[in-house]
C-alpha cells in the first residue's frame, strides 16, 4: 500500500462496535464537527482542534491488527462528522476497499453542498453503506436544535437515493421536540420518496452525555426534556417504520 501524506484528526477509536452497522465494527470517530446539536452526548468532538493525527496506514493497520473478529463487520467512520475531513475519509475508504473491508459511513451530512458533488461521488464510490442522521425534518425546527438548516442534509438523502447508496435513516426521538404525530408523519411522508433506505433506527434520546457538558464548562439546554416512554418510541416506530416500503433484511 503506498503511503498517504494525507492525516486526519483522530477523536477516539473503538476496536469492537456494535452499534455502528452491520457485525462487530471497528468504529473511527473523527474530531470537528459543524452542527451544534443541543442534544449531543459528544460534545467534546465538536472543536477541530488537533486532536490524534493518524494516517491512512496507521488507521488500517490498527484495524488489521483485530480483524478476525470482523468476518460480518467492519469499518465505520462516525465524529463528529466524519465529511470534515473529506479528503482523509475518501482514502481511507479507497485503500479499505482495496483490502475487502465493508466501509460505513456514520454522517449528518453536515457538509454536504451541490458544489462539492464531485468530491462526495468521489467518497461514494467506497461507500458500502451509510448510516444517516435526519435530527428534525421541520427546517425551522432543525435550526434551533442544531444551529443549521437541514436543506443541505434532504438534498444529500436524495444524492444518495438517485445513486442506490444502501441507508439506514437514524433518528433521534426527542420528546416535545420532534416527536410529535406531525413530524414524524412529515418525515415518514419525505423517506416514502427516497429508494435507497434499506433500515430505519430509531434511537432514544437519553441524557448519558450531559456530563461531557458540565465537564467543558457549557449549559446543556435540554436538560428539561425526559427520556422516551417506550409507548412514544412504540408510537414513533409505527409511523416510520410500519408498511415501509423498502425495509430489508440481512444488510
Amino acid at each position: 500500500m503506498k503511503t498517504s501524506k494525507i492525516l486526519g484528526n483522530v477523536h477516539s477509536i473503538e476496536t469492537f462496535g456494535a452499534f455502528d452497522g452491520p457485525g462487530l465494527r471497528y468504529v473511527l470517530f473523527l474530531q470537528g464537527c459543524p452542527l451544534r446539536c443541543k442534544f449531543c452526548h459528544n460534545r467534546d468532538t465538536w472543536s477541530t482542534q488537533t486532536n490524534k493525527l493518524m494516517s491512512v496506514e496507521e488507521v488500517l493497520e490498527d484495524y488489521n491488527k483485530y480483524r478476525a473478529f470482523y468476518k460480518k463487520g467492519g469499518l465505520t467512520v462516525s465524529g463528529g462528522e466524519a465529511t470534515l475531513q473529506l479528503e482523509f475519509l475518501t482514502e481511507l475508504f479507497k485503500e479499505a476497499k482495496k483490502q475487502g473491508i465493508h466501509t460505513c459511513l456514520d454522517t449528518a451530512a453536515g457538509t454536504f453542498r451541490e458544489s462539492r458533488i464531485e468530491e462526495f461521488e468521489e467518497l461514494i464510490k467506497y461507500t458500502d453503506l451509510v448510516l444517516l442522521d435526519i435530527k428534525h425534518i421541520d427546517n425551522e425546527q432543525h435550526k434551533w436544535l442544531t444551529g443549521s438548516e437541514n436543506t443541505n442534509i434532504l438534498k444529500f438523502a436524495e444524492f444518495l437515493s438517485k445513486r442506490k447508496i444502501p441507508t439506514i435513516l437514524r433518528y433521534v426521538l426527542l420528546p416535545t421536540i420532534n416527536s410529535s404525530e406531525t413530524h414524524l408523519k412529515q418525515l415518514r411522508a419525505y423517506i416514502d420518496t427516497l429508494d435507497n433506505f434499506v433500515g430505519i433506527d430509531i434511537l432514544p434520546y437519553h441524557k448519558a452525555g450531559i456530563y461531557k457538558w458540565e465537564k467543558l464548562g457549557f449549559e446543556y439546554e435540554l436538560g428539561h426534556i425526559d427520556v422516551p416512554s417506550q409507548d412514544l418510541i412504540d408510537f414513533a416506530e409505527s409511523i416510520l417504520k410500519k408498511d415501509y416500503k423498502y425495509m430489508k433484511q440481512g444488510i
